[in-house]
């Protein structure tokens, strides 16, 4: 049984290629907008929750939702 979908025939794309184009392209972007100075949207992995870095180096972090 093969683990490949018509996708990934047509394209020749691994999965692991696409998560590092995709990480690439994150990374590229959060470099621009450190250029322009514009607040760059991260997740805090201890504290289990996103938050904002303005780039005085200031954070805000989300409100936790309520369901």
């Amino acid at each position: 049984m093969s683990n490949e979908n018509e996708l990934d025939t047509t394209c020749g794309v691994s999965d692991e290629e696409l998560t590092y184009r995709f990480r690439e392209a994150v990374r590229i972007e959060n470099e621009i907008k450190k250029i322009k100075h514009l607040p760059i949207e991260k997740y805090d992995h201890i504290k289990k929750q996103a938050y904002i870095e303005y780039p005085d180096g200031k954070c805000e972090y989300a409100e936790a939702w309520q369901s």
